[in-house]
């Protein structure tokens, strides 16, 4: 049968599967098939599908649907997957160790299942797990071609956020000089390096910096990346006016650390800010605030975008902007 596809070169391949399947484009009906080199990517939905792509109409067999969760239990399901552990939220006990069973007989490829047991807590944005299946925090999740360490337990990490860090990383060059406020385990940082870019990764998790040095060698980019436990106002000595793009993703309480952010930027730096405000106005407490910090530039919003819905009429939002002294 002759479904929509996206079409690729095979040595793009795995980089364009894991952008539709983040995007939640790519279709589980319809096998992944390729023919003289060239890749056919089943979709659901051509009209979602970003862009840059090409869609062609292709021949293509049914996938043997493999058994998911969902299959095995008797309510409605929600999970996500971090590498082999899935993360569920469920407060009845009961329900959670039913949905926990489910997912370790699926097959999924899965060997820890860990329940919320605490909102994320602390200035090192972690929370409490209950373990339901498996015995370890401890993954390795990979994103649009890289590898990522971490113990879940000890970092914050957030696997909804790949697409949002594909769009920044992917525009910027190796002459520039790149600073991550709060770097975590390096999802900013390590594609930043790759792309050539002098990069420096700040964050108060000691645990979480050492994950990132792990895994800028893990990822061969420890010549570019210069990792700093602590916070990230006690570098502006060392840093100030080097940064040509500096990355504010600490959205609860980024606006505390403006004046910082322009301290470190240089002439010209463009600023990824992100914010969580209510969907009447999700952009214009940024802008103001960086039209009263800025004294000493030039301040224009290139960009903003609703990177996820956060909760009930709040929404987490990124704004590019760009100050120029």
């Amino acid at each position: 049968m002759k479904v929509p596809c996206v079409v690729v070169d095979r040595t793009d391949g795995e980089e364009t599967r894991q952008t539709l399947a983040t995007a939640d484009v790519l279709a589980d009906d319809w096998q992944i098939t390729v023919e003289d080199g060239t890749l056919y990517l089943p979709v659901t939905d051509p009209d979602a599908v970003p862009d840059e792509y090409t869609i062609q109409y292709h021949e293509v067999p049914a996938r043997e649907q493999p058994t998911m969760p969902a299959d095995l239990v008797d309510f409605d399901v929600s999970y996500e997957r971090i590498g082999d552990i899935v993360i569920i939220d469920e407060d009845d006990a009961d329900r959670a160790q039913q949905l926990a069973d489910a997912i370790v007989e699926s097959d999924l490829p899965v060997t820890t299942v860990l329940n919320r047991a605490s909102k994320i807590k602390g200035e090192l944005r972690v929370r409490d797990w209950e373990v339901l299946a498996g015995n370890s925090t401890e993954t390795v999740h990979r994103e649009y071609g890289f590898e990522y360490a971490l113990d879940l337990d000890s970092v914050y990490f957030s696997p909804r956020l790949a697409t949002e860090r594909h769009r920044v990383t992917e525009q910027i060059t190796a002459a520039e000089q790149v600073l991550d406020m709060f770097a975590g385990v390096g999802p900013f940082v390590i594609p930043a390096a790759a792309q050539g870019a002098t990069t420096v990764g700040v964050d108060k998790n000691e645990v979480a910096i050492q994950y990132l040095n792990e895994n800028a060698a893990r990822n061969s980019v420890s010549d570019h990346v210069t990792a700093i436990a602590g916070d990230v106002r006690a570098v502006t000595d060392e840093y100030t006016d080097w940064a040509d793009r500096l990355m504010m993703n600490l959205p609860h309480s980024a606006d505390q650390f403006v004046d910082t952010a322009l301290a470190l930027a240089g002439d010209e730096c463009l600023i990824h800010y992100y914010d969580i405000q209510h969907e009447d106005d999700p952009f214009g407490p940024a802008k103001q605030l960086f039209q009263e910090h800025a004294e000493e530039y030039s301040v224009t919003v290139e960009n903003e975008r609703i990177v996820r819905s956060y909760a009930p009429h709040e929404l987490n939002v990124v704004l590019d902007i760009k100050v120029s002294r």
